[in-house]
């Protein structure tokens, strides 16, 4: 498996935690707090969340495909980017799983 595959995904599960973790934020700032403000950012926040998590749903996809992964597995890594904090720790678990397929399709090959 290419290089590439595995650091797209890690990339889009940082950025899409990331903004979850902003939208729950501002969420809280909107209607807990009834911060101002607060309105505009968990909407700008949550459109972007939106895009970017269908972008990360095709790159998981396609790792998990890659990686041959079961349809279980498949549906918990995709399901990551929707749980606040959970994308952090399911892309450590799937970088450490799928780093030795990456490793060893890498390596040259001696003649």
């Amino acid at each position: 498996m290419k290089r590439s595959v595995l650091t797209r995904y890690r990339v889009m599960a940082y950025v899409t935690a990331v903004l979850l973790v902003l939208l729950t934020l501002g969420v809280i700032g909107k209607y807990l707090l009834s911060m101002d403000g607060a309105d505009g950012f968990t909407s700008v926040v949550g459109i972007a969340h939106g895009w970017l998590y269908i972008l990360y749903l095709v790159f998981a996809f396609d790792l998990g495909q890659k990686a041959k992964w079961p349809l279980g597995k498949q549906l918990w890594v995709l399901l990551a980017g929707t749980v606040p904090t959970a994308a952090f720790f399911v892309e450590r678990k799937v970088t450490r799983e799928v780093a030795p397929l990456v490793e060893t399709a890498a390596a040259p090959v001696e003649a």
